[in-house]
């Protein structure tokens, strides 16, 4: 995610590059299954667009099952009150479940083939 050129950030504390990093690493032990990441976007309709195209990733609030999920910041948000501008409102936070890497990734860049 952090290399691809539809993604404007990444946030994971186990990444060295995470402000808090040092902390993270003193305080966990391992891997850790959330990430969030901010897309380009302009507008509401593509960050939606985006997580409804996830076939593997579940839009869903609940991180606690097996499975991998999605859910966009913006859900929270009424469309009229999107603002591109607003990292926050691009912001996507996945829950890696137990499926393959190879079958998550691909389904994150047929999401983003979706959105460009």
């Amino acid at each position: 995610l952090k290399n691809h050129p539809a993604v404007e950030g990444v946030l994971f504390p186990l990444d060295p590059s995470f402000p808090q990093y040092a902390l993270a690493a003193s305080q966990m032990s391992g891997l850790a299954g959330l990430v969030s990441f901010y897309i380009k976007a302009e507008s509401r309709d593509q960050v939606v667009d985006f997580c409804q195209s996830c076939r593997r990733f579940m839009m869903a609030v609940s991180w606690g099952g097996h499975e991998s999920l999605i859910l966009p910041k913006c859900a929270s948000l009424e469309p009229a009150a999107f603002d591109p501008r607003i990292a926050e409102h691009r912001l996507l936070r996945l829950y890696i479940g137990l499926e393959d890497p190879a079958y998550l990734i691909a389904d994150l860049d047929h999401a983003f083939a979706v959105i460009n």
